[in-house]
Formats: C-alpha cells, sequence, structure tokens
C-alpha cells in the first residue's frame, strides 16, 4: 500500500493562488499582539471595577451622598458697638433672607426666567436685579447668592407654602445691623455690606466666603476682624432637583462676635452733632458775605493727655441704616450717598473731621509762635507794631482789624490775632540762613502736619505743609509751563502767609485738635485713637471678659520749651477772657475757665455756579480747664465767616455738655 503523503496544508487549496495559506511568523506575530492587547483592555475594565468596588467604594459612596446634601453656612451675629459708657450704638435685629443655590435653577432658560421672575415679584426686587447677582456669582456654583436680607413674613410663608414651584430658593436666619441713634455718630460707625468679589479674592486667606458681609467703613471696617464672628456649618438634603428632603441639621455652631467698645460719649457726640448744626445756623444767619453758603463742618474733642476721642462729628451726614437689607438706590441718590448727588449734597459720606483739609488760618499762629520762640528769633516780651497792613517788597498783607495801631507783645498779638505781628514774624523765617532748612515747616511736622494723624479709622488725609521743596517738585514746566520758573520759588510772601495759617497749608480739623493737645498736655504728641477695648460676648450672668488688642502708641515728647508753651498758654487765656480777646464774649461768662484762639481761613470755593469766590472757614480751637485741661475742642464751620461768629460758640455748646455747665453771652463780638 502506498505511503499516504501528510498535506501541512490548514486551509483547503484555492485555485486562485499559486501558493496555499500558510501561518507565517508575521501572521502569528499579529494575533499574539491582538490578543495581548484585548487581555490588557479585559485587565483594566477589571482592575477599575475592582478600584471602584473595594477601594474608593466609601469615598464614592460619601461624594454620592453630597450631591444629596446642602453645606449651609451660618452667618454668625456680629458683635454690638458700644460707646465708653456701655450704651449700645450698633447691635443686630433677627431677620429672614433669601438666598439661591444657581446650580439648582430649572437648567431649561424659558422655566428658569419664569421663576426669577415669578420670584422678583413676590420680593419686591426686578428680575434685572436677580438675574445680575446670579451673573456675579456664576463663576461659583456652589455659595448660595444672597437676593435679599430682610424679606417680610408674609414673603417668608408664600416662598414657603409654594416651595415647588421656586427650586433652588431658599430661607435662612439673618442678622441685621439696627442704629437705635440713626444717624449719630454715622462718620465714626461706618456700615458693612455683602462683601464683593475682590474683597474676597484678596482675603479668602482670613476666612471670608462669598456672601458674607464686611464692614466697608468707620469702626465696622476697621475692627471687622472682632465684629464678624465665625460662621457655623448646617446640613440640608436634597433630592436631584435641589428640593429639601430634610430638616436643616446643625454641624458646626455660629459663635457671634465680639462687643467693640469706644471712647466716644454718646451724649457728648450727640452734643457735638448738634453743635455743628447750631453753629451753621449763625453762620447762615449772621448776614455776613457768603455764609449763605455755609453748609458744612466737622467737630473734633479728644482727652489731650491719650488722645481718646470723646466726639468725632462731620456734617453734613446720612443713616447708615441706608445700607441694611436691599440697598436702594434711589434712596443713596436722594441721601447724597451716590457720585451723582454728592457734590449737590455737600459729600455727606465724607469725613469731615479727618479726611478733608481746610487753611487752619489764625489757629495755626501758635504753632508760628512756639517755633520762632524755639528757634530765637522772636522774644516773647518783644514789642511788634501791629497795624491795618503791613509791606514787604512791593506787596501789601492787611490785618483782619484795619483800625488797629499799636505795639504788642506776642500774648497780645495770641489773643488779639493780629495778623501783622506775626507776618513780621513770618519774614524773620524767611530770612533765616537757607543751609537750616525751613525752620517753621520743621516745627509744624514735629507737631504732626503735613502727615497722618495714625488715627484707627482708617482713610484720613495727610493734608499740606508746604516747603520750597514741594514748590519745586509741585511747579514745573510740565505742570505750569508759563510760570514755573517764578511760582517754583518760594518767595517771602510764602513765609508771610504760612505764618498766618494760610496760602498753600491746609490741615484737617484732627490734626489742629492734636496739636492743641500738645500746648494742653505740656508739650506731649498724641495719636488719636476711637477703640476703648474688644470684649466677649456677654452672657446672662456675667460681663463679657476682655479680648487682649494692640495699646495706642504712648505720647510722644516733642521737646518743646516750657516757657514758650507758658507764653502760648497765656496768649490762649488772654483770647478768650481779655478785654479785646477774640473770643472773651463766648467763653468770659463760662463757670469753667476755657484757652483758645479763633481762625477766619480764606479759601476759594465754587459754589455750583462756576465761578470761584473767596469764602471765610470759621474755626475755634482749644481746651479747658485752663489751668488744668481735660478736654480740647475743635470746631470749624464751613463757609461760616469768623471764629468767633460760628465755630466759637458752637465749639462752647461741646464744653457745656461736657462740664454740665451753661454760659451766658456777653457783649458784641469782636473777632478774626
Amino acid at each position: 500500500m502506498a505511503k499516504r503523503n501528510l498535506s501541512r496544508r490548514f486551509l483547503p487549496p484555492d485555485p486562485r493562488v499559486a501558493e496555499p495559506y500558510r501561518l507565517t511568523p508575521q501572521l502569528a506575530l499579529r494575533v499574539g499582539i491582538l490578543g495581548m492587547l484585548a487581555l490588557a483592555i479585559f485587565a483594566t475594565l477589571f482592575l477599575r471595577l475592582w478600584s471602584l468596588q473595594v477601594l474608593n467604594g466609601a469615598q464614592l459612596l460619601r461624594a454620592a451622598q453630597n450631591n444629596q446634601r446642602r453645606d449651609i453656612r451660618v452667618q454668625a451675629p456680629r458683635g454690638p458697638i458700644l460707646d465708653r459708657n456701655g450704651d449700645v450704638l450698633v447691635t443686630n435685629v433677627p431677620g429672614r433672607a433669601v438666598q439661591i443655590w444657581s446650580s439648582d435653577l430649572p437648567k431649561r432658560r424659558g422655566v428658569r426666567l419664569r421663576e426669577i421672575r415669578a420670584l422678583a415679584r413676590v420680593l419686591g426686587l426686578s428680575a434685572n436685579q436677580i438675574g445680575a447677582a446670579i451673573r456675579r456669582h456664576r463663576h461659583d456654583p456652589l455659595t448660595p447668592i444672597r437676593i435679599k436680607d430682610s424679606a417680610t413674613r408674609a414673603q417668608v410663608f408664600y416662598l414657603e407654602e409654594r416651595a415647588e414651584d421656586f427650586h433652588g430658593v431658599q430661607i435662612v436666619p439673618a442678622y441685621l445691623r439696627y442704629y437705635p441713634h440713626r444717624e449719630l455718630a454715622a462718620h465714626v460707625l461706618g456700615y458693612v455690606s455683602e462683601i464683593s468679589k475682590e474683597q474676597v479674592a484678596a482675603l479668602s486667606g482670613q476666612g471670608y466666603r462669598g456672601g458674607d458681609t464686611i464692614g466697608q467703613t468707620g469702626v465696622e471696617s476697621q475692627y471687622d476682624r472682632y465684629l464678624r464672628g465665625t460662621a457655623g456649618l448646617s446640613q440640608l438634603r436634597v433630592d436631584s432637583l435641589g428640593r429639601p428632603i430634610s430638616l436643616v441639621v446643625p454641624r458646626v455652631p455660629a459663635h457671634p462676635g465680639n462687643a467693640v467698645r469706644l471712647t466716644i460719649d454718646i451724649k457728648l457726640q450727640k452734643a457735638a452733632e448738634d453743635a455743628l448744626r447750631y453753629g451753621i445756623d449763625r453762620a447762615r444767619n449772621s448776614g455776613c458775605y457768603g455764609c449763605w453758603n455755609s453748609n458744612g463742618g466737622a467737630i473734633v474733642a479728644l482727652d489731650p493727655h491719650d488722645g481718646a476721642i470723646r466726639a468725632l462729628a462731620s456734617y453734613p451726614t446720612y443713616p447708615p441704616s441706608l445700607y441694611v437689607g436691599r440697598v436702594r438706590q434711589r434712596a443713596l441718590d436722594a441721601a447724597g450717598l451716590t457720585t451723582r448727588t454728592a457734590a449737590a449734597m455737600n459729600y455727606p459720606a465724607l469725613d469731615r473731621g479727618i479726611n478733608a483739609a481746610y487753611p487752619p488760618g489764625s489757629t495755626f499762629k501758635p504753632v508760628t509762635a512756639i517755633a520762632a520762640m524755639q528757634e530765637h528769633i522772636l522774644q516773647p516780651f518783644e514789642p511788634l507794631a501791629c497795624t491795618g497792613s503791613y509791606e514787604k517788597n512791593g506787596t501789601t498783607f492787611k490785618n483782619w482789624d484795619p483800625n488797629v495801631n499799636e505795639q504788642m507783645t506776642l500774648t497780645t498779638a495770641l489773643a488779639r490775632s493780629c495778623d501783622t505781628y506775626f507776618y513780621q514774624v513770618g519774614y524773620r523765617f524767611y530770612g533765616m540762613p537757607s543751609n537750616r532748612g525751613p525752620r517753621l515747616q520743621a516745627w509744624a511736622s514735629r507737631f504732626g502736619f503735613g502727615q497722618k494723624t495714625g488715627i484707627d479709622l482708617g482713610s484720613e488725609r495727610s493734608g499740606l505743609l508746604p516747603t520750597p521743596d514741594w514748590r519745586k517738585k509741585t511747579y514745573t514746566k510740565k505742570t505750569d509751563p508759563t510760570q514755573w520758573r517764578i511760582d517754583s520759588l518760594w518767595k517771602p510772601g510764602d513765609s508771610i502767609q504760612l505764618a498766618i495759617g494760610q496760602k498753600d497749608l491746609l490741615v484737617t480739623p484732627m490734626q489742629m485738635a492734636r496739636f492743641y493737645a500738645v500746648v494742653a498736655n505740656g508739650g506731649k504728641l498724641v495719636t488719636p485713637h476711637i477703640l476703648l477695648d474688644v470684649e466677649q460676648p456677654s452672657s446672662k450672668h456675667s460681663p463679657g471678659r476682655a479680648v487682649p488688642t494692640s495699646p495706642p502708641p504712648a505720647p510722644e515728647p516733642t521737646n518743646v520749651d516750657a516757657q514758650a508753651l507758658a507764653v502760648v498758654r497765656e496768649g490762649l487765656f488772654q483770647a478768650t477772657h481779655a478785654t479785646l480777646g477774640t473770643s472773651t464774649s463766648i467763653f468770659g461768662s463760662f463757670p469753667v475757665s476755657i484757652s483758645g484762639k479763633t481762625g477766619t481761613a480764606e479759601k476759594k470755593i465754587d459754589p455750583g455756579d462756576g465761578i470761584f469766590r473767596t469764602f471765610n472757614q470759621s474755626w475755634w480751637c482749644g481746651y479747658g480747664p485752663s489751668d488744668s485741661p481735660d478736654l480740647v475742642v475743635c470746631a470749624l464751620i464751613e463757609n461760616g465767616g469768623h471764629g468767633g461768629d460760628a465755630a466759637a460758640p458752637a465749639a462752647l455748646k461741646v464744653f457745656e455738655a461736657f462740664f454740665r455747665k451753661q454760659a451766658t453771652q456777653t457783649g458784641p463780638i469782636h473777632s478774626d
């Protein structure tokens, strides 16, 4: 039998090809690669499933549960603000806020718009307001958007009864700031509002989050870190549409803010604000030129020994409650708190005590007197002519009293506020060697002029203390192309007018009060401050414990000669008690001895018709009792005429409230 041939073919022959199909090495490699790839895919799927089920099962379960859970940031009650005696200046009242979770709003545009319009009708808002709030927070879907802080009971009931129609809308407790004294001390206290996007970015490291309430001005801003408290955390379960399916469960309690006690005395603060309005009314009724335009001012009252502020009044003012709850643009416009209406209402938000600068006029003469004695260019009992005018280098400088013509010593020149006496002193400063620098300005700087006082109320102005270097930097070929060669020079008239607090010099009422504290306390420069202490929330059984805070800076010695101070103090006493003292008719009959100085400062102002005119700013600064001062008062009445006409009577009202004694004005007012 023939031997059978074993064929190596694994497929039947194909008549169309010359050679049979064979399992070549190349084909085997391809099959192996495909098999390994398939095995790798199945292994990856297996490992992934094992990871989901075994390794990350618990974590994924929590994540799934979190999709049904809302973490609610619980607002902490802000701490109250108290005056030095414990009287409440700012506190809270409970309210109900309406907020939206943007991620839970209907996804369909038409349905979402219908819900927003319906919600706007219920809350008395416009749909555009709600839409704008949602757009501002579109990049933060995990933070609820508060759209109304003070919902009424009827609005709350309506939304709760129709929760099915308002997806993502939530009612939460809220604490609203309450000002029991209305606009009293508004500039000191400040106001709060929702934190801005820029503030969140800057303060996120300090625990601030979107939707928080933060102090924007005044004490509310300066001491927000103590007042704000610590937010709590609650949780709420919701269904897939964001509707609540459980009660709110507290997790972390909110801790109320601390109480901030101020150095302010609310009774003296009220007296100062009433005194401002009294001074403005006196100016308007005086019939003096430009006094019809008297519409603002400031009064500062402080302790001359440590700089504690007892009262800080500014007019015009505003009610901080306008910023509580829903802020209405129309209400802000009516109060002059917007750029559109502020100028017409003389900037009510401006704190004139620390953030507005004026020429001080004759209230600056004690600075000139001390500097001149310290530099030995003037002897206190050296007689100088006080005349109706003073001429130097072809320029005539007038005295406020054109009829005077006699020799005066320094104390008499201060008491009667003789301009021509101090013109001569100013010219002596001009004649000092230039290599010693501007000595009058050096002493003024030592007393705090041209720099911020350091008050703990945030924004303040440094004023302007003009020097020869300042003129060179200010008047350049670029800024003053036609007159820069002349205007950049420090001329005799600059020193002459600086000596009486005029020309380019600008100061704040707080700077002036700080200087008069130097005179009152024997030569120490205090730092004005408003904070007395910070206290933990009190309970029913015990008062709050004080929280450690940084003390105000200690008074700094100015190294003024005691004899020079004594001469100035005598001049200020005569100004309120001598026969021809410029404010004797105001303070001469007051049971407590008061010392101080009037001032009438010229300032060019546009009253609103585009034409600049010169108006007199009415000043009075001083202290009492004269021999052992307890209080410094500095009053400014804008466009108020002579210092004795408006500012001095206003300051007297503050002393009357502080000492609880009354004065009777006697005789006519003869004042600069």
